[in-house]
């Protein structure tokens, strides 16, 4: 039986999501916790987007595998069902900084990974020369000089397409660093804060902080608009961009298509990156 997982998660204290020995990551916490609950010695998770090192989730969606009977023995003499069941001990055990926010059974083809559309990522700036909420420094990077929201959203214009974002990615052994990013747009939400909503059908490794830290030095004016389309253009790193840092960045939503289109985008995604199925 396939279940799907949404969960939040505040990344500051965690290596990341992937499993790593001896160090905390959101995959480690929540594969010991599902272990724990059903009684096996082991379990493993499948997510949407592997975050990095201190970015946060508020949409991550993850998948697992698990036996009926398995989940119905976790449930214990609760009365509730299975799944509820499921959610509730699950966040009696994680900590604070993890909540499950939905367990469901998944529709039929469901791959939290291969199925997915598209992710949306937020990043938060604040350039208010009066200083940062302290109450947001963990979740939004403070900005010593003013930006210029025109300039921003010009030159993020440039980047929005399908494109090779060699120039934005640590470039891994055998993985393709083309994109189609979907959307890339900034707005003001209160006075000194901004938004920049970057939405893609996937990201490469450090790609929205790189995306990010190239656009701020042209909304600083250190740069002129076109040089984000010129790096793009390059097709290589540029030590001139700055991989901002990664707590201003959580990943927000996932989207899928309707239930008798999963399987399919699942393939599809598969054979375009050269996975082999399973």
């Amino acid at each position: 039986m396939r279940i799907r997982i949404d969960l939040a998660y505040d990344g500051g204290d965690f290596h990341g999501w992937a499993g790593q020995p001896g160090l905390r990551t959101v995959q480690g916490e929540l594969q010991q916790a599902l272990a724990t609950v059903l009684r096996v010695p082991s379990v493993a998770v499948v997510c949407a987007g592997r975050t990095d090192t201190g970015v946060h989730a508020r949409g991550q969606v993850v998948h697992v595998d698990v036996d009926p009977e398995a989940l119905a023995v976790a449930a214990g003499r609760s009365g509730e069902p299975p799944l509820e069941a499921l959610l509730r001990r699950l966040n009696g055990i994680l900590d604070p900084d993890v909540r499950v926010r939905g367990v469901a059974e998944a529709a039929p083809g469901f791959d939290a990974r291969f199925s997915a559309l598209w992710r949306r990522y937020v990043y938060r700036v604040c350039d208010d020369p009066a200083g940062l909420d302290p109450l947001l420094r963990s979740h939004v990077l403070a900005w010593p000089r003013p930006l210029s929201l025109e300039a921003l959203n010009e030159a993020s214009a440039l980047l929005v397409g399908h494109h090779d974002f060699a120039s934005f990615c640590k470039k891994r052994e055998g993985a393709t660093t083309i994109r189609t990013l979907l959307e890339l747009s900034w707005v003001r939400t209160e006075p000194g804060v901004l938004e920049a909503t970057v939405v893609a059908d996937a990201f490469c490794h450090s790609m929205v902080r790189a995306l990010v830290g190239c656009l701020l030095a042209v909304g600083e004016g250190r740069r002129p608009v076109a040089w984000a389309g010129e790096v793009l253009a390059a097709g290589r790193r540029d030590p001139a961009v700055a991989v901002v840092h990664a707590h201003g960045l959580t990943l927000e939503e996932v989207g899928y298509p309707v239930d008798a289109e999963l399987a399919g985008r699942a393939d599809q995604t598969r054979a375009k990156r050269g996975v082999p199925h399973g």
